[in-house]
């Protein structure tokens, strides 16, 4: 989706955040105030999961299993996240993101291989051991067992679906790569290499779901952490052995890899979202455009401190939900507010800037207000707040609902607008979105 529509249309059209290309045939302040809003609270969602998942890997490695202990992880995580991107900014954050996607692809090459080897690479044998160990027998490999079960949860797996195919096109931090390059030619270059990769890695993520079944089984996997964010730790260090200084060394190696991992991604978002502020809200809204980029990188730097500070505290209350889950979470909040927004603004003439903050606004507080009233947060013993259940939205993904909605709303917004929208500066964006003239 982000090969096809935004890559480099986006990229020829903006120049640094996604507020450049919506305030381009726009009213600037009110849409560039939804789109550094919704860029902010799209990171944040996003932010959660990296947090609870870096809590979950210090935790495990340094066996500490007192709330208090996993609370303050987080928070030096998020103390490390914010000296990072604001000593190191965009080029030290791309610095990251090569040397992490590297070790990672070595790292689950590595693992695949010895899950596969410990099978004799016989993968009925490892899906056979998986299911028996699982407790639920052959179901364990049949789709249905979490999202069959009832029509809800059909109706679940339908929202999930759609936000991570549709949500990808409109997260900060995918967006703001494509600024960085230097023609069209290359963003969608780096698109096509990106699509290889992650599809090469989420191949290999189901032999290393699967041996973590087979090998470690449910119930100790469970045991070191409810929601299972765990396992692929659990599993590097049974394939070195347990007790082992081999498996202490690869425990070791993939928890580092991991954390990589979570650093480059939380690097990313913090930097889009603290550049998103800087940018629209501060730079050409708080001061109409007089800013100095000295004062820009001033307010950014405030911004990364203020956004940490946020995400360390909800990092903390998810710090034992499953961090899949929450990535989910923030796939639907982008593509229900971002990327009909995006759409619109780059293909439909008649859109208008009330119809963009419709779309924005709308499409956020219809995804964030259905989480909230969702299982997600309460009403479950997964919850964020298991005890009490103020839950009325069944559904775990809000995808389904707020997303349809997101455009809607763009259209609705934009057919009963009095503003007349203009054709020349449509006629602009389009020939400079589609050729690159003008562009950067």
């Amino acid at each position: 989706m982000a090969l096809l529509l935004v890559a480099e249309p986006l990229r020829n059209s903006g120049r640094y955040t996604m507020g450049d290309v919506l305030a381009y045939r726009m009213r600037q302040r009110p849409v560039r105030t939804a789109a550094g809003v919704s860029t902010i609270v799209v990171s944040i969602f996003y932010l959660l999961a990296q947090m609870a998942g870096a809590g979950v890997l210090v935790a495990l490695l340094l066996g500490i299993t007192g709330d208090t202990g996993k609370i303050l992880i987080v928070a030096l995580v998020g103390v490390l996240m914010i000296l990072y991107v604001t000593i190191g900014g965009m080029k030290g954050t791309t610095w990251v993101q090569m040397v992490k996607a590297v070790l990672l692809i070595v790292g689950a090459l590595l693992m695949t291989f010895m899950v596969l080897w410990k099978f004799d690479f016989n993968v009925s044998d490892l899906l056979g051991t998986a299911a028996e160990k699982s407790g639920h027998g052959k179901a364990f490999l049949e789709p249905g067992l979490k999202y069959g079960a009832t029509g809800v949860s059909k109706l679940d797996f339908i929202s999930l679906g759609i936000a991570l195919v549709l949500g990808t096109a409109g997260l900060p931090h995918i967006l703001i790569r494509f600024y960085t390059v230097p023609t069209a030619k290359a963003a969608r270059k780096s698109v096509n290499w990106a699509i290889g990769i992650i599809g090469a890695f989420y191949l290999m993520t189901i032999a290393l779901g699967f041996g973590a079944a087979a090998l470690i089984g449910p119930d100790e996997i469970k045991a070191k952490n409810p929601a299972g964010n765990a396992a692929a730790p659990q599993l590097a260090e049974y394939l070195g052995g347990v007790g082992t200084t081999g498996g202490a060394i690869l425990l070791a190696v993939i928890s580092a890899v991991a954390f990589a991992t979570i650093l480059a991604v939380v690097a990313g978002l913090t930097l889009a979202s603290s550049s998103s502020f800087a940018h629209d809200i501060y730079a050409n809204v708080i001061r109409r455009g007089k800013a100095t980029e000295k004062e820009e990188m001033r307010a950014a730097r405030w911004a990364t401190v203020a956004i940490g500070i946020v995400s360390i505290a909800l990092g903390a209350m998810a710090r034992d939900l499953n961090v899949a889950g929450l990535v989910a979470l923030a796939f639907a909040v982008a593509a229900s507010a971002n990327l009909p927004t995006i759409l619109y603004s780059l293909f439909w003439k008649r859109f208008t800037t009330q119809g963009a903050l419709w779309s924005i606004y709308g499409g956020l507080a219809s995804s964030v207000v259905l989480v909230l009233f969702s299982p997600v947060v309460s009403g479950k013993a997964s919850s964020m707040f298991p005890d009490v259940d103020f839950a009325w939205f069944p559904l775990e993904n809000p995808g389904l609902i707020s997303i349809p909605l997101g455009f809607l709303l763009g259209w609705i917004g934009s057919v009963v607008s009095k503003e007349e929208p203009d054709p020349d500066k449509y006629a602009e964006l389009e020939v400079k979105s589609l050729t690159g003239t003008g562009a950067h």
